[in-house]
C-alpha cells in the first residue's frame, strides 16, 4: 500500500475527520501506511508487546480516564513507554484535553497529538474507510483527463500529437477539463480509477505557441472539475500509410492502470480528421456500451444473419434448378 504523512492526515477537509494538532509538530512527517487502527489500552496499562507503532493509536474517554487512577509515578512510566515506541499518531476523541504529561512526551519524542470532536467508535469507523481508499495504490500518468458528457475520457499519445488542443477545443464545446500534463491516479474500492490534477497544475493548460492558460479563468468553473472516474482511454497517434486500423470496432481493447482494465481506442491522426468531435462520439458510444448496447456487434450480428438468409436463398435457387 502507498503512504500518507500525518501532516496530509491533518489537512484532510473532505472526509470531515475534523482534526487539529496539540503536540508534537515536528512529528508531522511522520507516515503512515496501514489502514488498521489500534486503542493502546494494555500500552497505557505498561503491557506494550502487541502494540503497533506504524499504526495511528485513538485514544478515548475510557483510556484517559484510566490514566487518572493511577498513581502519578506509575502513569508517567506507563506513558513514557508509550511514547518511547516511536508511534506514528496519537488522537485523542471526543474533544478531550490530553494530561499534560501526554503532551510533553509527545513533544519530545516528536509524536503527533492530535484531537477530534468525534465519538470514538465514529471517528475510528471514519479514519479507517478512509486510510483504506487513501493508502491504496496510485501512480502519475502523462496525458489529459477530460469530462465528456459524464465519461472520464484520458487522452494519452506521444508528446506534441495534440492532446491538449484536442482536450482545449472540448472545453470550448463545453465539456470539462480535469487535469493536464501530469494525471495523479488512484485506486478506489472496489476497482475504480480516479484521476485528478497535480496541486501546481490545477486547471492550467500548456498550448505550443500560446504559453500556459488558466481553464478556470478563461471559460469559468463550470468548464473544470477536480477529479473524475476514468471510464475511457484513448491514445493519439500519428497516421501512418500502410498501418492498419480498426474499421469495426467490434474487437474491444484495454490499458491497465494499477492493475485495472479500462476500455481503450486508439485513433490516428491526420488533416481534415476532426478529432474532437471523433472524441465525443467515442464517449457517447461508451455510455451506449454501458447501458448493454454495442453497435458493432449489432452491426455485426445484422451482417451475420442478411448473409445467412442469402445463402439460403440461393441454396434454394440451386436446388429448384436441379429439380427441373
Amino acid at each position: 500500500m502507498a503512504g500518507m504523512t500525518i501532516q496530509e492526515l491533518l489537512a484532510e477537509k473532505e472526509s470531515k475527520l475534523d482534526l487539529e494538532l496539540l503536540a508534537g509538530a515536528k512529528g508531522l512527517d511522520r507516515s503512515v501506511h496501514v489502514p488498521r487502527i489500534q486503542k493502546p489500552g494494555l500500552a497505557l496499562a505498561g503491557y506494550t508487546a502487541n502494540l503497533h507503532p506504524d499504526r495511528i493509536q485513538v485514544l478515548g474517554e475510557t483510556e484517559l480516564s484510566y490514566l487518572l487512577t493511577l498513581d502519578p509515578d506509575k502513569a508517567k512510566q506507563n506513558i513514557h513507554g508509550l511514547c518511547s515506541l516511536n508511534i506514528c499518531s496519537l488522537i485523542i476523541t471526543k474533544g478531550l484535553s490530553p494530561p499534560p504529561l501526554l503532551a510533553e512526551e509527545c513533544e519530545t519524542n516528536h509524536i503527533p497529538l492530535l484531537r477530534t470532536y468525534h465519538q470514538s467508535s465514529t471517528f475510528i469507523s471514519m479514519l479507517t474507510t478512509y486510510l483504506e481508499e487513501r493508502l491504496l495504490p496510485s501512480t502519475t500518468l502523462h496525458g489529459v483527463l477530460v469530462d465528456v458528457l459524464g465519461v472520464g475520457v484520458l487522452l494519452v499519445g506521444k508528446s506534441g500529437v495534440g492532446k491538449s488542443e484536442c482536450a482545449l477545443d472540448l472545453v470550448l464545446k463545453g465539456h470539462r477539463l480535469v487535469a493536464d500534463d501530469v494525471i495523479k491516479v488512484r485506486m478506489k474500492l472496489p476497482a475504480v480509477l480516479f484521476g485528478e490534477g497535480s496541486d501546481l497544475l490545477n486547471y492550467h493548460m500548456e498550448i505550443r505557441g500560446l504559453g500556459i492558460i488558466n481553464i478556470k479563468h478563461l471559460f469559468g468553473v463550470a468548464s473544470i472539475r477536480e477529479r473524475k472516474k476514468i471510464d475511457l482511454v484513448i491514445e493519439l497517434v500519428e497516421w501512418q500509410e500502410g498501418a492498419e486500423y480498426d474499421r469495426l470496432g467490434i474487437d474491444e481493447e484495454c490499458y491497465t492502470i494499477l492493475g485495472i482494465s479500462v476500455p481503450f481506442l486508439r485513433i490516428p491522426i491526420r488533416p481534415g480528421r476532426n478529432m474532437t468531435s471523433i472524441v465525443e462520439v467515442a464517449a457517447r458510444n461508451q455510455l451506449l456500451k454501458e447501458m448493454g448496447y454495442h453497435s458493432a456487434r449489432e452491426f455485426q450480428d445484422r451482417l451475420e444473419q442478411r448473409m445467412a438468409e442469402t445463402a439460403l436463398l440461393h441454396s434454394r435457387a440451386i436446388i429448384g434448378d436441379n429439380l427441373e
